[in-house]
């Protein structure tokens, strides 16, 4: 019998526009490949939702990014339902949405890490939290939403009601250079991108905006630096305990090579960095969300 593959897009989170464009690529893969699919725009009755299916989903593509997509939530209620679905689980999705944490357990496995600081909205105000340029970020955000590069002799003061990522803030030292990516597949590394933009940094306008970033596949970097590189984006991903597909950001100062932070559910549109990656090693895009499917469990 054709497999009945449920596909979760959408939902409510800040990357919500993100996820409607991967599901869309996502789907379209899917039926071409034979599934039956369901594709579903996740709202917060998504438990009674899946419940009432008939069939039941055979497996759960999560296409979701963001808060609650990709931070565990989603994943806890699929592990009750006894649902296999893509991607990492319930461990690996909420240490890897939480910077701080993220950052933490890859420095114990001995990836170097940029110096950061955890602090408040007030102190974020009212005083000098790191000699600048340093980069405020949200705890628990993707896709660079609520990102800020501050640079010398610039202050970065949002009002209350201009800042909706929490009270607490992670302040992390700039780390000028280069900007690499690594995709990894199962136990794989697949490649190393290097990320161009013409915006002031990475910043959400740049990946999703036409023309806003250029990938170079593989990056013109040493052939020591490309394969640390690889060994760094794969240690982060066992480090973390993820599975499926995750993709690791890494900047690359001209010596040494920092972790930023390590993306459970990177983009998946054609386009995106890591079907870019897999189709550099002649996995086609199709071939990606039918191995992600295949290789779909639940935590036990």
């Amino acid at each position: 019998m054709t497999r009945h593959i449920v596909l979760l897009l959408g939902g409510w989170s800040a990357e919500r526009e993100v996820s409607l464009v991967s599901g869309a690529a996502v789907s379209n893969a899917l039926i071409e490949g034979g599934y039956r699919v369901t594709s579903i725009d996740v709202q917060r009755d998504i438990g009674a939702i899946l419940t009432k299916l008939h069939p039941k989903p055979d497996v759960v593509f999560n296409a979701l990014h963001g808060r609650y997509g990709e931070d565990g939530c989603i994943q806890g209620l699929l592990n009750i339902l006894e649902i296999p679905y893509t991607h990492s689980g319930v461990l690996a999705s909420s240490l890897s949405m939480d910077k701080p944490v993220a950052k933490s357990i890859m420095a114990a496995a001995g990836i170097k890490v940029a110096e950061h600081k955890i602090v408040t909205h007030e102190e974020l105000l009212t005083s000098d939290v790191m000699a600048p340029p340093f980069v405020v970020k949200p705890f628990n955000q993707g896709s660079s939403v609520g990102v800020h590069i501050v640079k010398e002799n610039e202050k970065f003061k949002p009002a209350e009601e201009e800042w909706t990522f929490g009270g607490r803030v992670m302040i992390e030292r700039f780390i000028p250079g280069r900007e690499l990516t690594v995709a990894v597949m199962g136990n794989r590394a697949l490649a190393v991108t290097e990320i161009k933009t013409g915006h002031r940094y990475y910043d959400y306008g740049a990946k999703y905006s036409i023309g806003g970033s250029q990938h170079m596949v593989p990056a013109d970097i040493p052939q020591k630096v490309y394969d640390e590189a690889l060994r760094i984006a794969l240690l982060a991903h066992q480090s973390l305990s993820c599975r499926g597909v995750s993709r690791a950001d890494i900047r690359y100062d001209g010596k040494d090579l920092y972790m930023l932070e390590v993306n459970t559910q990177p983009g998946m549109t054609p386009t995106s960095l890591v079907p870019e990656q897999a189709a550099y090693l002649n996995i086609s895009f199709n071939e990606l969300v039918i191995w992600l499917v295949e290789n779909a469990t639940f935590d036990e």
